[in-house]
């Protein structure tokens, strides 16, 4: 048995914002293997805060595939959707700690007054020593330091990151009235004791912005695993947006094998053909994220060859 097998917990996260593809297969796949390879606790919360893109019986439609590729989940599910007055308990020690503040602008205007930072707009301050006159309030906003965040991601290797320059001060709580995602990720992961984040690279550049409020708010820091997300051949990720199919659920393992293929590993052929208790028997086994591919993004094979 692996020596921190009875801390090690990981968790996969999905937004019920339509059926699962093979995109999402591969952050629900690599966790679970990076999870149970260590005789860890697999936990799968649904990340239902953002109502306008949440689509009707997509959760359990999430749950039943799932189930059907036999990915098999420890405890109740978490849904994020049930949890405002953890994320308002935050808001408020953050608001006492004097870290953030309310913030007026426009989508619009902080893209005329802002310069291009790693993931969006930087935002340039403007509420920073309070909101100008005559503006009401339409976010809340945490200040960020410019220091260097520092962290080695298990996949992607060493990140470096100034959040003042590279990111600015960022929102906590939305003008739609909705916690942003990057507050409610903290709040859970702690709550849920996640040691380890398995998720894809287009999620990197949250990581740092993640870890200054677990440093707010007194938050352990939780190791890092970026796997590289599928493509499709026009270096799109998959997506709802792209128009990524839906996972067959008839035949797990034919899908189930890709992934691993895509993730590195070596399965063999025959595994298509077994049981679903022998191969993740198998996977399990043999997962080595030593050689999952080193990269932001792969672009994915079909079965004949070409890609997607």
């Amino acid at each position: 048995m692996h020596p921190h097998a009875k801390s090690y917990r990981g968790r996969f996260a999905p937004s019920p914002t339509g059926p699962l593809h093979f995109g999402s297969m591969v952050a629900a796949v690599g966790s679970f293997l990076q999870a149970k390879s260590r005789g860890g606790e697999w936990l799968v919360r649904m990340e239902d805060i953002d109502p306008p893109r949440v689509v009707p019986g997509a959760a359990d439609d999430i749950l039943r595939t799932l189930e059907a590729f036999g990915l098999h989940w420890d405890g109740a599910v978490m849904y994020q959707s049930r949890r405002h007055g953890v994320y308002e308990a935050a808001m408020k020690m953050l608001e006492r700690l004097d870290v953030i503040y309310p913030c007026a602008c426009s989508r619009r205007e902080i893209a005329d007054s802002s310069v291009s930072g790693v993931d969006g707009p930087v935002y340039p301050g403007t509420c920073r020593t309070g909101l100008p006159a005559g503006r009401a309030p339409r976010a809340w906003r945490v200040r960020v330091i410019g220091r260097e965040t520092e962290f080695v991601d298990a996949v992607q290797g060493r990140v470096i990151r100034d959040l003042a320059a590279d990111f600015g001060d960022f929102v906590v709580w939305r003008a739609d009235g909705y916690f942003a995602y990057q507050l409610a990720v903290v709040v859970d992961d702690a709550e849920q004791g996640i040691t380890e984040i398995v998720r894809g690279a287009d999620l990197i550049e949250s990581t740092p912005r993640q870890m200054h409020l677990q440093n707010l708010l007194g938050l352990p820091t939780p190791d890092y695993l970026h796997l590289p997300v599928a493509l499709n051949a026009r270096n799109e990720k998959l997506s709802k947006q792209t128009l990524a199919l839906p996972v067959d659920t008839a035949h797990p393992q034919q899908l189930l094998l890709r992934v691993l293929q895509f993730l590195g590993q070596d399965p063999p052929p025959v595994l298509a053909e077994s049981n679903l208790d022998d191969f993740w028997s198998w996977a399990v086994t043999h997962w080595n994220v030593s050689r999952v591919p080193r990269l932001p993004g792969v672009v994915v094979e079909t079965p004949s060859g070409g890609s997607v």
